[in-house]
């Protein structure tokens, strides 16, 4: 199937939905988590994360844009997560654990967390993180009261969809040597009962310890999320379309992926076609959706998904939101993304049902609807009043069209510098290898003759616009270069590690950031 041959039956089919309003006209700061100040060799959910709240409080911000939460493995990346539900076990807080007396600061001091501030070593917090949390685990169980384990009963309880499958496939993990689950001897892969039941058996201790860890994980950020509440900044999270192949849902809920029913593993991946930007495509490797299986049930999984999202964030961006609506098939064996297949997605019907799980929740879905425009994309916006994205490392390509110049924006808009897969503004703006004439076009734009107001510019031209939100990557409001890019796709490596050096986000960073918002309308009232 060609894009040409897709229908639209799916944006029709569906009741009508009245459109969401947009969301409330602010300012905000992509952030990662992993990204904040630490001792501890990542960013985690203590006092640095409440600072930073401060900070954005401070500069006017109405929203704070952090990057996928689930926790990672082999790559780092948190679009490659081992579950679509739990929370990464690398931002808990050392320090709340000693206020809490399950660690001590000897025990905090005793592990080599990183020699560079201003990048993770994930070698050496997965070296450290678990061992030191096995402490803090055993001694919970030691010294909990009666109180502690009414509130450990609530959260499995309310967690129940996910949690048991989530630590049982941890605690398989980690016994098989971190093997993915299509590794794991077969009663363990195929998840016969007699071998699930012999293993629980023998493991309950570590089963329980990767749900302790999850306990802790919502605990704390139930904490940040309820202080930024309180000085007005609005989360705003990051959910990726599809869900990693070594993943808890896709060993535990194999019937919604379209896998063989036999073996469990995928007949055809995740990815997109070539384009001008890589002559081979993207080749994900993630399974994709048996969409026709999650409508006999409807979307349940997609539902609980989108309620434990709404428990996090105020708004919630959906990555690769054009697979909702055609999706790209790869068969497995392909070594590029050549030769896929498009296929229909859910459309409407899907959406229908996450709207009516998130009445009451006041959460909000931002769509990044990036890439080729494809009509029925665009038909889904309208259709539900989503938000799409525009980003300024986009728009300055010679056409006076381009969705992506201010000049071009609708209100219901989501206005980026660059995104965490981008460079830096100024590694893309500044470093001398953009075409003349681009960066011509950039210069006219903006009225900029002096090059050292181009960054200046580019932010007045994204506070400016009548788009609802912008949003800058914190790296930009620095003015960093591309040494602190976030992510390059398709490379492997340096990926996901930028820190934010202590003290780096100064009063003079707070007070611009303040004076936009203020010029422009956008300070929280």
């Amino acid at each position: 199937m060609t894009a040409a041959d897709l229908k639209t039956e799916s944006l029709t089919e569906s009741p009508a939905v009245s459109p969401a309003e947009p969301l409330a006209r602010g300012a905000g700061i992509l952030m990662p988590v992993s990204s904040l100040p630490s001792p501890y060799g990542i960013g985690t959910m203590g006092q640095a994360a409440l600072d930073f709240i401060d900070r954005l409080s401070a500069a006017g911000q109405r929203y704070w844009q952090v990057l996928p939460l689930g926790p990672t493995g082999y790559g780092d990346s948190p679009y490659q997560a081992f579950s679509a539900f739990a929370g990464n076990p690398y931002f808990i807080d050392p320090d709340l654990l000693v206020r809490d007396g399950l660690l001590t600061e000897e025990e905090i001091r005793s592990f080599a967390w990183g020699d560079d501030p201003s990048k993770v070593d994930y070698g050496k917090i997965y070296d450290g993180r678990f061992a030191l949390f096995r402490k803090a685990y055993e001694r919970w169980k030691a010294v909990r009261t009666a109180e502690n384990a009414a509130e450990y009963e609530q959260f499995q309880k309310a967690q129940e969809f996910w949690l048991d499958d989530y630590a049982l496939y941890m605690a398989c993990k980690k016994d098989s040597g971190d093997l993915p689950w299509t590794e794991w001897e077969d009663g363990l892969r195929l998840r016969e009962p007699e071998a699930l039941d012999r293993f629980r058996a023998e493991h309950e201790s570590d089963i329980e310890y990767w749900k302790f860890l999850q306990f802790v994980f919502f605990g704390q950020w139930k904490t940040v999320r309820k202080y930024a509440e309180d000085r007005g900044v609005r989360m705003i999270g990051d959910m990726p379309l599809y869900v990693a192949l070594d993943s808890a849902d896709c060993w535990s809920r194999s019937r919604y992926f379209q896998t063989d029913r036999q073996t469990r593993l995928p007949r055809e991946v995740a990815g997109v076609p070539p384009d001008a930007f890589s002559a081979d495509g993207q080749l994900w490797g993630n399974p994709l959706y048996d969409w026709d299986e999650m409508e006999q049930d409807g979307f349940l999984w997609w539902k609980e998904r989108i309620r434990a999202n709404a428990e996090l964030y105020d708004a919630v961006r959906i990555d690769h939101f054009i697979g909702t609506v055609r999706y790209y098939a790869i068969p497995v064996g392909e070594t590029t993304a050549k030769n896929g297949t498009y296929r229909k997605g859910p459309g409407a019907a899907l959406f229908t049902a996450l709207l009516k799980e998130l009445e009451g929740t006041g959460t909000k879905i931002i769509a990044e609807d990036l890439g080729v425009f494809v009509p029925e994309v665009e038909a889904l916006l309208r259709q539900f009043g989503f938000p799409g994205m525009k980003v300024l490392e986009f728009a300055f390509g010679g056409d006076r069209k381009n969705p992506h110049l201010p000049m071009n924006y609708t209100e219901n808009c989501i206005c980026y510098g660059g995104t965490h897969d981008n460079e830096t503004m100024a590694g893309y703006f500044l470093s001398g290898q953009r075409p003349w004439w681009e960066m011509q076009y950039v210069k006219d734009y903006l009225g900029v003759t002096d090059e050292n107001r181009l960054m200046d510019m580019l932010f007045r031209a994204g506070y400016g616009s009548v788009a609802s939100v912008v949003i800058f990557q914190m790296q930009d409001v620095l003015g960093l270069d591309n040494r602190a890019r976030m992510n390059t796709p398709g490379t492997f490596g340096d990926n996901w590690s930028w820190r934010m050096l202590p003290g780096a986000f100064t009063d003079e960073r707070v007070g611009y950031l303040a004076g936009l918002a203020d010029i422009y309308g956008r300070k929280p009232q």
